[in-house]
């Protein structure tokens, strides 16, 4: 199989992109992207595909075209719990997602929150954050978490080191080594370069996600591979469901 790189997380209109299916798959080719359209599927998203039936319908709409069929799921949302096997395997793979994390009180904070709630220090948030990420790894059927390193705008501006301790990230790596899920290596929210070693170096795999929403988004993995090829991954070590399979069970005999 030629190696050709793979965009395993972009947008159409039917969540919150711009962009019809098929002028995504339109975009991918001419940046000679193999592109996945995986659109939000969730009750608490900007999205129409929000049911067992309208997910249904978007799979539809995606295998009228060259494109990767993924979805994002929200972990949070219990939407993906629902899907059945029949419907499962229509996807190449399936994206994860903490646009949510559960806080120690039990509550559920949104990751775009303009504000961190009153008394919540960030190192409180980031210990949350991890917990959650490692709960979506031990019950999640995902292949890819996508932007492992989102966090709400106030501490988008603050030094990933002072956020991600080391002892963090070691955990967070460890969880998706053991759920066997691919780290993204995100064009929109990029995540620090000890963060995506500490996972390239334990055995991780490493996927590659634009997670574009318009045509000036939508394949560009361009950061993306340059940083994973500075860190010595293999291109055809990067996560491609058509090369590597996934936990849907598209590729099974």
């Amino acid at each position: 199989m030629t190696w050709q790189p793979t965009d395993c997380h972009a947008h159409s209109t039917h969540s919150d992109g711009t962009m019809s299916v098929a002028d995504v798959a339109a975009r991918g080719k001419a940046l000679g992207v193999r592109v996945t359209v995986s659109d939000h599927i969730s009750r608490d998203a900007p999205t129409s595909v929000d049911s067992v039936a309208a997910i249904e319908r978007y799979l539809d709409d995606l295998e009228q075209y060259d494109v990767l069929r993924g979805g994002e799921f929200c972990w949070h949302d219990a939407l993906w719990r629902e899907v059945p096997p029949s419907v499962v395997r229509r996807f190449t793979h399936r994206v994860g997602s903490l646009h949510s994390i559960r806080l120690s009180d039990g509550k559920f904070f949104r990751a775009f929150s303009s504000a961190l709630p009153d008394g919540l220090t960030t190192s409180q948030y980031m210990e949350a954050h991890v917990t959650s990420l490692e709960e979506l790894a031990g019950e999640m059927p995902v292949d890819v978490l996508a932007h492992p390193t989102l966090v709400p705008p106030p501490m988008r501006t603050l030094d990933p080191h002072e956020l991600w301790s080391e002892a963090l990230e070691t955990r967070a790596v460890n969880a998706l080594l053991d759920a066997g899920i691919a780290f993204e290596v995100s064009a929109r929210y990029q995540p620090h370069e000890r963060l995506v070693r500490r996972a390239v170096d334990a055995g991780v795999r490493i996927s590659l996600g634009s997670d574009g929403h318009r045509s000036d988004q939508v394949g560009n993995i361009v950061m993306p591979l340059a940083l994973t090829r500075a860190l010595g991954v293999a291109d055809d070590a990067l996560y491609d469901p058509e090369r590597h399979g996934s936990r849907t069970g598209a590729y099974e005999a």
